[in-house]
């Protein structure tokens, strides 16, 4: 068994670390379904479907990272609210 790690040291990532990965990763995947639309209407490629999964992707990504955000915000606001 391994014991814990005393407190206030870090085993991984850091919450801001993690939180930057997270939207780079979304921010790729838009770039990503942007170039697949550019590619269709450009005549690159012919592959629609493959394009409308990319613009899915995309879409639910931004859409989790948006509620994460909201469920940030919601915290902060109990946090502060609360009476000391």
């Amino acid at each position: 068994i391994v014991p814990p790690p005393p407190p206030g040291t870090s085993v991984g990532p850091d919450f801001s670390q993690r939180m930057g990965a997270a939207l780079e990763s979304v921010n790729t995947q838009q770039a990503k379904a942007s170039q697949a639309a550019r590619d269709f209407e450009t005549g690159k490629t012919d592959d629609l479907a493959a394009v409308m999964v990319e613009q899915q992707v995309s879409s639910l990504g931004f859409q989790m990272t948006l509620q994460t955000r909201n469920k940030a915000l919601t915290a902060y606001r109990d946090i502060m609210n609360m009476p000391v």
